[in-house]
């Protein structure tokens, strides 16, 4: 499914490289031998995956800068110095409940951030890919039983959700107006959506998400409080959208103009589990306890949410390869191992090899 050498000696650009996503794309790309350049806000503490995997001091060929993607003249003179092939934009304001707390801040970065990225991809004078990432949330929610597809009305009643749909809207608009041949476009960029579903995996330290919460009261041998039990997502590994990603930036090189649009990249339909379903599952590896607290006026959240990935599957040839089962089991078992003194590299390591392992057999 993937080209492996297509990566080697490639230049790279992850804004967000620091996050969860961002720090296994980093290391994965490592992996591969491609020359990642990474900006992103620093890490908000060091119980993060970034700092875990120490990843430019174990990997020296990877270059990072510290800074806003709302900084437009220290974006634009790092996009200058790293000469990009290839763009994987993941920097983003990226939970729910914080937009409620900061939405002006969360559409500043999610849409506004987004636009400064493109711009500043103006002035390149070589063939770029460009991969931006948003999220399953960018649908007019109906709480429908069945999946979304990439032609689905975009919509958002939380600000992050909101601003999400937004930043595809306005990515369309920028791509249909400035990518091309006439005086005012660039002919070298190709840009693509990507709209993963939730992901999960080791590695994830995030407040008010739910694995990380369950780890935490689990480690600390507290009561998880579940606010939504009943709530179904399309649980999926933290590799599986990444491949998703990779195989797209690839594609996107050989030839942009059949790929330049939105994909879903999401699990099969049986792993679209509830909640409640996921902490079960979780503590057959982890045993531990959880309840369901009285919240009263709680911000608004979607009970159900779904993916169609048939777009993905055959244009692209992707698919992805962990059941739900095996999903929840490697990544309760890297909590279990780090937090029992394991190195975060070594866990992540372990989990990528045997990925991309199932990924050659599967070619």
């Amino acid at each position: 499914m993937l080209n492996t050498s297509f990566w080697s000696g490639r230049r790279v650009l992850i804004t967000g490289h620091t996050g969860f996503k961002g720090s296994w794309l980093t290391l994965w790309l490592s992996q591969l031998g491609a020359e990642v350049w990474g900006y992103s806000l620093p890490p908000e503490d060091e119980t993060t995956l970034f700092y875990e995997l120490s990843l430019c001091k174990a990997f020296g060929y990877v270059r990072h800068q510290y800074g806003d993607i709302r900084d437009v003249e220290a974006l634009n003179q790092f996009v200058s110095q790293a000469r990009p092939q290839t763009v994987f934009h993941l920097a983003a304001q990226p939970l729910v409940r914080k937009s409620y707390s900061d939405p002006l801040g969360t559409w500043s970065t999610n849409v506004q951030g987004s636009l400064n990225l493109m711009e500043a991809l103006t002035f390149l004078s070589h063939d770029c890919s460009v991969v931006m990432v948003t999220t399953d949330k960018v649908y007019a929610n109906n709480e429908w039983d069945y999946g979304y597809r990439e032609e689905d009305r975009l919509g958002g009643l939380d600000p992050y959700s909101a601003s999400k749909a937004a930043a595809e809207l306005a990515i369309s608009s920028w791509r249909q107006s400035f990518c091309g041949d006439a005086a005012h476009q660039t002919p070298y960029i190709s840009i693509a959506t990507a709209r993963a579903g939730n992901v999960i995996g080791g590695g994830d330290w995030s407040i008010d998400r739910i694995v990380p919460d369950l780890i935490r009261s689990l480690n600390s041998g507290s009561s998880l409080p579940v606010r939504k039990p009943e709530a179904t997502r399309p649980w999926q590994h933290v590799l599986e959208p990444l491949s998703g990603y990779l195989l797209l930036a690839e594609s996107l090189a050989t030839n942009g103009n059949e790929f330049c649009s939105a994909f879903n990249f999401g699990p099969t339909l049986d792993s679209n589990k509830s909640v409640k379903e996921l902490i079960n599952t979780a503590m057959n590896y982890w045993p531990g306890s959880w309840h369901c607290p009285k919240v009263f006026a709680d911000p608004h959240e979607a009970g159900r949410l779904h993916l169609q990935i048939d777009k993905a599957y055959h244009q692209l040839g992707w698919k992805p390869l962990w059941s739900f089962p095996t999903t929840v089991e490697r990544t309760i078992n890297w909590y279990k191992a780090v937090c029992s003194g394991s190195s975060a590299l070594d866990c992540c390591l372990c989990d990528l090899e045997l990925y991309q392992e199932e990924l050659a057999n599967v070619s």
